[in-house]
């Protein structure tokens, strides 16, 4: 049996998204990075307990660890979770329908820079569980209005089309079955975990792309049921196409196989500039169309200037216009940012379903 034809694994969940979906906007949450900086975190904070003396004291495989792991915030799952439960947290009470597991780098390719490769399946199954209490916390307190946890597979620190060394283009530094490798064990942790999707994002090589969906499909297979899938890419730059040279016309072709549940963009952009890619997608995809920009573009010291108010009333247009059914932040954002977007598209419509897809809604 193909996978995409499995049964739901939660099918009542499924049922649930699907018709608030056909209701209203979802409102996915904002960055966790940005959230994470506001807390100060230093290098006792990422090591907590179980790694301070330079071991994992779970897995004691001789030494590791010994280097620096501020910055591995996939790993404050083990170390730190008040802080990651609290980010999403404040997004859930921002608005937030949909929040985002903390596993953007949780896979063996982005976690061998800390040499944590034996963590990804633990911190993916414990990034969705932390994130489903959270849910289901405040889910209890509005029991009419579900809340949706999206398990994340990040695009990992290399790609498979382009070579990352000018002086030899037919170099890699990866290969579609190393990827899918890492994206398997990464997606069965997730589902493990109680994600309610899975979401591929922040695409910017649709071969790596390719490899997170083929081992999607494999973990679906092996259970015998699916999740919904959620896609999302990254026009790179105001060129209007991918790092790996793809328009958005041309991302939805090679995409629309897996029939993702949703389909969008993400990250690079602020909401302006991502405005016309987001309208050629709401234009070609069969299925439903999410967005979540940048707060606008990095200054010169990398930091983010759009007010909640500056961005909310680009995205209100995005409404207007017809073209979300899902809608919320990237880079920069807060839950000032989420609740701001929240407000302004209440009680728009969503995005219609073209032609036999939306009959069947």
């Amino acid at each position: 049996m193909n996978a995409r034809t499995l049964p739901w694994l939660h099918p009542t969940r499924v049922a649930a998204l699907e018709a608030a979906l056909a209701r209203r906007i979802l409102i996915i949450d904002g960055a966790m990075g940005t959230m994470i900086q506001g807390w100060k975190l230093d290098e006792p904070d990422y090591r907590g307990e179980r790694f301070a003396d330079g071991y994992d004291s779970r897995h004691v495989h001789g030494p590791q660890c010994g280097h620096d792991l501020k910055g591995n915030n996939d790993l404050l799952l083990l170390t730190r979770p008040d802080v990651i439960a609290a980010v999403h947290t404040a997004y859930l009470e921002a608005g937030a329908d949909l929040v985002e597991t903390n596993t953007f780098n949780a896979t063996s390719v982005s976690q061998a820079d800390y040499h944590l490769e034996h963590l990804v399946y633990e911190l993916n199954k414990e990034g969705a569980r932390l994130a489903r209490a959270c849910c289901d916390a405040i889910e209890a307190t509005t029991p009419d209005r579900p809340r949706f946890v999206i398990g994340v597979l990040g695009p990992t620190s290399r790609t498979a089309s382009i070579s990352p060394d000018v002086n030899d283009p037919g170099f890699r530094n990866t290969s579609f079955d190393e990827l899918r490798s890492a994206y398997r064990e990464a997606t069965d942790g997730l589902i493990d975990g109680g994600a309610d999707t899975i979401m591929v994002e922040t695409i910017f090589d649709t071969l790596n792309a390719k490899a997170a969906l083929f081992a999607i499909e494999e973990a679906f297979d092996a259970r015998g049921g699916r999740l919904p899938i959620m896609i999302s890419g990254t026009i790179t730059d105001r060129s209007g196409r991918t790092l790996s040279g793809q328009t958005a016309e041309a991302f939805y072709a090679s995409m629309a196989h897996s029939r993702p549940l949703s389909i969008g963009l993400n990250c690079a952009l602020g909401a302006a500039d991502m405005r016309e890619h987001v309208e050629t997608l709401a234009r070609v995809a069969t299925g439903y169309v999410s967005a979540h920009p940048n707060a606008g573009l990095p200054n010169a010291f990398g930091e983010y200037d759009e007010t909640p108010e500056e961005m909310a009333a680009t995205l209100r247009e995005f409404a207007e216009s017809g073209l979300l059914n899902l809608v919320g932040g990237c880079c920069g954002t807060t839950p000032a940012h989420i609740r701001a977007i929240a407000e302004v598209v209440h009680g728009l419509p969503p995005r219609r379903l073209p032609g036999a897809l939306q009959e069947a809604a």
